[in-house]
């Protein structure tokens, strides 16, 4: 199962582990990183910049550290070409995970995001907590 693992993490998970590789979605992130199944698309890579470069993460780590992280998170990924159009999530800017893991055929989505977990499974694709996720590839 591993060596085939393509998973989706939605920006607030790449954030919780840019903040402490420590935490549960930390761990969740370093797990796929290490397997190489991490997914991504420009829409997602686009939302995560923008977000780990505003002002208020200034007390949390430099902007440098921020920027090193983004940068190994797009070495350590998968970039995947959008090829479906979905609108299925009460919240539309979270269409963009789900149009991702279709095209990526994902075999994960990992959030923490209720409006994505009520999707759960996605045409077929489980939408797990980052806690779910880890006790489903160790157990």
């Amino acid at each position: 199962m591993t060596n085939d693992l393509r998973a989706v993490l939605d920006t607030n998970v790449v954030v919780s582990a840019m903040l402490s590789r420590d935490s549960v979605p930390g761990r969740a992130f370093v797990y796929l990183a290490r397997r190489r199944g991490l997914i991504v698309s420009e829409a997602s890579k686009s939302e995560l910049i923008h977000v780990i470069l505003r002002p208020d993460f200034d007390r949390y780590l430099r902007e440098e550290d921020r920027v090193e992280f983004f940068s190994s998170l797009e070495e350590q990924s998968q970039l995947v070409e959008i090829t479906h159009s979905i609108t299925a999530c009460r919240d539309p800017s979270d269409d963009k995970f789900l149009e991702l893991a279709l095209s990526g055929r994902a075999t994960h989505i990992i959030t923490g995001d209720q409006d994505l977990l009520d999707l759960h499974p996605f045409h077929g694709i489980p939408i797990l907590t980052p806690a779910d996720f880890l006790a489903a590839v160790d157990g």
